[in-house]
Formats: structure tokens, sequence, C-alpha cells
């Protein structure tokens, strides 16, 4: 049997292959529920090394079962599979050939990793139960997590625990952070839409401007965080589009605001709510207009379970060293749907280092680095072996 200090070199065997595999899903980006191509890219690649794969649900997601042994505990690994709508500019010679589709994210990474640890795994089969390896599509728009869930994912694949990753730029290669608790904000959205009474730019008098209403709106929305929500708490609200009017001598009828709201607890998304319902009527009564809130709500909080947190942690430290785990401080304000699972199962996400050289993300100068596939495949590895231990 090999031993786990052992791992990582025994991934580089296989490196060439797993970047070849991230390469070609770099080049052939798919976005949010379109990720055909890719789903069958990974399906294909688990077939190969024995794992029973399952396709559709959310359409293009996948999940490949493999099980060793007569254990009756489940695990899941996640890995998002998606791309984003952005035009690359990295220079790459094996850049996206789809104008305006781009993994700017690294789910061509966070999927390699996994296939990596994929093909360990089949290979060393040092584990006593069963493993769910999750593709999931759409993590950037839709909520696939939500979809997959919604369609039967853990019916149809119960977990004991369930575990994803993202990387991070900035954080060196090899290092691994975690969090207990809440990690990533809820993100919801809201449509407002003003209602006034349009006419002619050069009698202002005899209208009811919506602009002017949704102008008042914008401002007064800056105090919702700063003066309803404790200090101690953090929240965002942010007006992200005004569209009003096509003419400089129109006043129209309709103005309508698109806005982000973001929270770390339900207490706080609760208040937001309220006081954003209440300064969109009272703003437009104010000025003879009326507005209507449409909400649409995104992701939940991503809160990582303490004990699978600290499981996962020790997991790293064992594989790594103790001087490659580090805590998260705070919580990110982005979101994440690999909550929508973790409100069916207990479990925990976590940051991989990507490198300190490297660009944002969603930024169309970033790329996932190479050199994190194989401590990323590790990881996974050791996590599975140690979750479903062999007696």
């Amino acid at each position: 049997m090999l031993r786990n200090e052992d791992l990582v070199e025994d991934i580089r065997q296989d490196l060439a292959h797993l970047i070849a595999i991230r390469h070609d899903l770099h080049t052939h980006p798919e976005i949010g529920l379109e990720e055909v191509r890719t789903s069958e890219v990974v399906a294909k690649e688990l077939e190969s090394l024995g794992y029973s794969v399952h396709r559709g649900l959310a359409k293009t997601g996948i999940v490949a079962t493999l099980k060793v042994g007569t254990g009756r505990k489940t695990l899941g690994i996640r890995a998002d599979i998606d791309a984003l709508p952005i035009h690359e500019a990295t220079g790459l010679a094996y850049a996206s050939r789809t104008p305006g589709k781009m993994h700017a994210c690294g789910h061509d990474g966070h999927t390699t990793m996994l296939l990596g640890a994929a093909r360990q795994i089949a290979r060393r089969r040092n584990f006593d139960g069963t493993l769910h390896l999750i593709f999931q599509p759409a993590e950037e728009n839709v909520g696939g997590a939500g979809i997959m869930v919604r369609e039967g994912l853990f019916k149809l694949f119960p977990c004991d625990g369930v575990f994803a990753a993202h990387n991070e730029p900035g954080m060196p290669v090899g290092q691994f952070g975690f969090r207990e608790g809440p990690l990533m904000a809820a993100a919801d959205q809201v449509q407002i839409t003003i209602k006034g009474q349009g006419g002619h730019g050069a009698v202002p008098e005899q209208t009811v401007d919506p602009i002017v209403v949704g102008a008042s709106l914008v401002m007064a929305l800056q105090t919702v965080v700063a003066r309803n929500v404790s200090p101690h708490e953090s929240a965002v609200v942010t007006v992200g589009c005004l569209k009003a009017g096509e003419a400089s001598n129109v006043i129209p009828d309709t103005a309508f605001l698109d806005l982000s709201v973001r929270h770390l607890n339900k207490d706080v998304g609760a208040l937001l709510h309220r006081r954003i319902e209440d300064l969109a009527r009272g703003q437009a009564m104010s000025f003879g207009a009326t507005a209507v809130c449409q909400w649409m709500n995104g992701y939940p909080v991503t809160v990582n379970e303490p004990k699978s947190t600290r499981f996962a942690r020790a997991t790293a430290a064992a594989l790594f060293g103790a001087e490659h785990v580090h805590d998260i401080e705070k919580p990110y304000l982005g979101s994440e749907d690999f909550s929508f699972m973790l409100d069916q199962a207990p479990g925990s996400y976590l940051m991989m280092g990507n490198g300190e050289d490297c660009a944002p993300l969603h930024n169309p100068a970033y790329n996932f680095n190479d050199t994190a596939i194989a401590p990323g495949a590790a990881y996974w590895t050791a996590l599975t072996e140690s979750f479903l231990k062999s007696a």
C-alpha cells in the first residue's frame, strides 16, 4: 500500500495527462447549463477509471461513484465545471477559442484536481465505503448546486459529508485555508421598478420624474448598512444598475434599479429586505411616484460545519505539514452555491493557493496555476481515505 507521503509524487507521474485535460477544458469553455462537451470529457475519463457515472443532474451535471469494501459510510466531493461570459486576454497557446467565454475563475483547474484524485483513489482503493464525485454545472449563474439538490442529488447519492474547494490567487501554491462557520455571503438580487408620470423635459412640473426618484433612492440606500446594520456584522447593498429614459428632452414614465444584496446571517438578511422595501416605497411616495421591489433570492450563506472543517484542516496538516495550513480570519462577501449542498449535508468549503503572482478571479488575464493540480489532487485523495477509513 502506498504511503501518504508518496502521494504528491505519485500524482506528478500523471501530471502531463492532467495538464492536457486542464488545457483542453480551458480552450473549450462552456457557461452554465451548456457544459455538454465538458461533462462528456469528465464522464469518459471517469468511466475509463472504473467509476459508475450518472449523467444529467442539472442537465449537464455528473456524479461518479466508486464503492470499495462493505463500509456504509459515504462521502461527496464537488468540483464546479462552468466558465464565465468574459473575453479572454491571457494570450496563452491554449486560450479560449470561444469568443466571450473563458475559464476566468479556475473551474477548469478544480475539475482537473478532482479528476487527478479520481485516478489515484481508483488505483489505491485504500478506503472502505462509497465515494461520490460531484461535477457540478452553473455555479456562476443560476446556482447549479441548488438545481442538483432539487433534482434529488442526496436522495440518489446520500452523503455523510460533502466537501469542496476554490483556488485563491495571492495564496501560495500548496497552502490551504479553513474557516468554521460562515465563510461566504448570501447573495440576493433586487429589481426596483419606479413608476412616475412622463412628459416633456421643458415642463417638469407637469410630470413625476422617476429619474429623480431613482437618484434619491440610490443615495438613501447607502444608509441601510451604515445606519441600520450593526458594525459588528457584515453586509453590502450595491446599486449596480439604474436605467431610465432615452432622450434628453423626455422625462420617462419608469425607472429601474438593480441591486446586489449580501449578508452573512439570516437576521441581517431580513433587516436588509425590510429596509430596502421601506425606503423604496417611502422615497417614491414622497415624490408622488410608486415603487415595487422584485426579489430574486440567490445563494444562501456558505456555512462550514465545525467538526467537518476541523477534519478537513487536520487532513491538510497531516499531509503537507501545519506550516501549510492557516485559518481564514474573515468571511468573504462573495457567494458560492455550494451553500445549497451544505444546507443538506455536513461538510466544509476550503481555499487552496493558486500562487502569489496571479491575476484576480473573474479577470480576463486570470489563469489557473498548473502547479496547484498535484497538491489539490493529493489533498482530495487523502481526505477520501481518511474519511472512509478502511477497518
